[in-house]
């Protein structure tokens, strides 16, 4: 087999603004810039700068970093940034990735109170995708819970691999609060599965967002499986790190989690051989298990059964009477077969 060889892939990785929060956007450029990502995913929220265009673009020709994706402002603390009608929010999304040079607009499912956006959302988006290069990525969410009681508070479906959607965003965070089989996730969207969010997670009612290799996610997977499948969208660190006890601390965190990515997404695979040359070896019935008679090891017979566990546990057994020659009226150890003075194995 030949050696295995690590495939430098063409996935980029992107640091998401909302990972330097209670940071400003301006933050997360400069970290970007002086740990090496890739780009930034502007998260748009309250932060004025996150909603000015050409306040990201000196932003980005100053650091050399360029915008990647961009998050259209779908969370509760955002329902008046931009406007309060949700479709000029992702007409403004759209504008804003085509003028910054960004390939995705990330998107949530509608809150379920939205009802006519939500009626509307998956033809709309449909409508939307047709009038432009830039790719909506729609992202799974997960039901809100409280103790015991459950609330499915997006619509049409948290899972948004239940509906007929272009692209789609996988959150790793989002499978663990949501307690999702994440490659089962990963498997539905195929080859629609436009960007990727990754994060960690416990499987906790509280979204947690941990840095990669912290929690229970499958991280390291979806990563190989990205490598191995020639995935061509982003991968956005989407880590919290509000409790970082220092700016140092809050930068270590996404050094790590930049390490942690793009180990993963040049993990070696292997170059496999040409197997079709081989002989079939489906029918061995007229082989001889007997080997040929100048072979200087001892044949052994079909009693000879596997050594137990204690045995293994204890080697090899001492040098004994029967080693150097056996009486006639010694018998071998039960469940092996001894010729000439040498037991079997």
């Amino acid at each position: 087999m030949a050696d295995s060889v690590a495939r430098t892939p063409g996935v980029k990785v992107a640091l998401s603004t909302a990972s330097v929060y209670p940071e400003s956007t301006a933050t997360a450029f400069e970290i970007a810039a002086r740990l090496g990502y890739d780009g930034v995913e502007v998260m748009v929220w309250t932060d004025p700068v996150s909603q000015d265009i050409e306040a990201l673009r000196r932003l980005s020709d100053y650091h050399g970093v360029p915008v990647l994706a961009v998050h259209a402002p779908c969370l509760l603390i955002t329902q008046r940034v931009w406007s309060t009608d949700p479709w000029v929010k992702l007409q403004r999304a759209r504008s804003a990735a085509e003028r910054l040079g960004a390939s995705t607009v990330v998107v949530h499912p509608p809150f379920r109170w939205q009802r006519q956006y939500a009626r509307d959302f998956i033809a709309g988006i449909g409508r939307m995708a047709d009038e432009t290069d830039v790719r909506f990525a729609v992202e799974n969410m997960y039901p809100w819970r409280y103790r015991d009681r459950e609330m499915l508070a997006y619509a049409p479906e948290w899972d948004v691999t239940k509906d007929d959607y272009r692209h789609f965003t996988i959150d790793l965070s989002h499978t663990a609060t949501s307690r999702s089989d994440t490659l089962a996730m990963l498997d539905r969207m195929g080859d629609r599965l436009g960007h990727v969010h990754l994060a960690d997670g416990n499987g906790s009612a509280k979204d947690e967002h941990l840095v990669p290799g912290r929690g229970k996610q499958p991280c390291a997977e979806v990563l190989h499986r990205l490598n191995r499948s020639g995935f061509e969208g982003h991968v956005v660190i989407e880590v919290n790190t509000r409790r970082a006890e220092s700016a140092a601390v809050r930068e270590a965190d996404l050094a790590e989690a930049l390490a942690f990515a793009r180990r993963h997404l040049t993990w070696p695979v292997p170059d496999l051989p040409d197997l079709s040359a081989l002989p079939d070896l489906s029918d061995l019935s007229g082989i001889s298990r007997t080997p040929p008679s100048d072979d200087p090891a001892p044949a052994v017979t079909d009693d000879a059964g596997p050594e137990s566990e204690q045995e293994q546990e204890a080697g090899p057994a001492p040098e004994t009477e029967g080693r150097r020659g056996r009486g006639a009226g010694q018998r071998p150890r039960k469940g092996r077969t001894v010729r000439d003075g040498v037991r079997g194995t």
